[in-house]
């Protein structure tokens, strides 16, 4: 068995990854180009620009941040630097979950020697992964706690995609679905909503068992809607779609990192754990990604059927004092004018309702999109 050790943090820090796609300029369609990309920056940034399993992906990355106006700030800098090298190299930046028109078979996967084993092993189901999604990293002082906290946020994560759901085409058509990107995850056989862990001894053995039995070959191939991040020391939050800027961004990285915190300030207290049934979990994240921010979703205390909105209001009221320790205040109130308004796949089907061309979703989009 190999041993884990956990990395503590003794503060709530967030730590944000953005996965955008990579864009033609003159076509709108999505462009196998991070190589050149990353060959364009300069050397000191390219530890925070990454490449990911399909050409047509860059993901950039903060750093350690204290607070979330602090990753506001990384985050523009990094975002206005690729900005200026994509413009000279004829790119655009897709901020959406799936694009509206290319087709996933045309897409490069990045020749890497991992993500080549990958799609040795998964087939199809690692080569239609032309998706791009929004990760937030909160530090948090134990393993045990990590996995309690993975545990205790669950039945928050519908929540979170209903409000980030912007993924309603795939393969040049719509699907009816406002977030198709979960359902495409959900097809690969370690991701979606974690299994039961009561501990960090657990989760431990959990993976090492899935090593030993030849089912994964490193912990990397964990990809659920949450997971303990042993090397960072966090609680990694995957669930969201990629919201359609920053603004929208940094409000759900603020409301992951109060509820991460505040859920351990109870775990330090010695709060009860309430149960929530994990098809109650399954059966709002269905309805998530089906209505987005026009989603029902049912409560998990009283079994009532809740709007968004007054879900997001409860939320609020309760996370209101963590905001205001961690600074963040404005950016949790802005989570209420995301779940009273229309969602990124509203907005995307709206351009194509009133042009008619899918091209226009991403020149428009991609254009308010742009920091610089």
């Amino acid at each position: 068995m190999t041993k884990l050790d956990f990395t503590p943090n003794t503060r709530p820090t967030i730590g944000i990854e953005l996965e955008l796609g990579l864009v033609d300029a003159k076509s709108m369609a999505l462009s196998s180009s991070v190589a050149e990309l990353l060959q364009a920056l300069p050397v000191s940034a390219t530890p925070c620009y990454k490449p990911e399993l399909m050409q047509c992906t860059v993901e950039i990355n903060t750093c350690v941040c204290e607070t979330i106006e602090a990753a506001d700030a990384d985050l523009r800098q990094k975002l206005t630097l690729a900005e200026q090298v994509a413009d000279s190299l004829g790119l655009r930046f897709w901020w959406g979950s799936t694009h509206p028109f290319s087709v996933w078979s045309e897409q490069q996967v990045t020749p890497d020697e991992r993500y080549l084993a990958l799609v040795n092993l998964l087939q199809e189901l690692a080569r239609r992964m032309v998706t791009f999604g929004l990760h937030v990293h909160v530090g948090v002082d134990t393993g045990d706690k990590a996995v309690m906290i993975c545990d205790r946020i669950m039945q928050h994560l519908p929540t979170l995609l209903a409000l980030t759901c912007s993924s309603p085409s795939w393969e040049n058509r719509a699907t009816g679905l406002q977030s198709h990107r979960s359902k495409i995850l959900e097809g690969l056989p370690t991701a979606g909503l974690p299994t039961l862990m009561r501990n960090w001894s657990e989760y431990v053995w959990l993976v090492n068992h899935m090593v030993d039995t030849g089912f994964i070959n490193t912990i990397r191939e964990i990809w659920w809607d949450v997971r303990p991040h042993h090397n960072f020391g966090t609680v990694e939050v995957r669930v969201c779609d990629m919201p359609g800027n920053l603004t929208d961004t940094m409000a759900i990285a603020a409301l992951i990192q109060c509820l991460v915190t505040a859920l351990s300030d109870e775990i330090d207290e010695g709060t009860y754990q309430h149960d929530c049934h994990p098809m109650m979990v399954r059966q709002n994240k269905w309805r998530a990604c089906r209505f987005g921010t026009q989603a029902e979703l049912v409560d998990s205390y009283t079994h009532d059927v809740q709007t968004l909105s007054q879900i997001v209001q409860r939320l609020r009221r309760w996370l209101r004092p963590v905001a205001q320790t961690l600074g963040c205040e404005d950016q949790l109130e802005h989570v209420q004018v995301m779940a009273d308004g229309p969602s990124w796949a509203d907005r995307q089907d709206a351009i194509l309702a009133k042009t008619g061309d899918r091209r226009e979703i991403v020149r428009q989009l991609t254009d308010k999109s742009r920091i610089s």
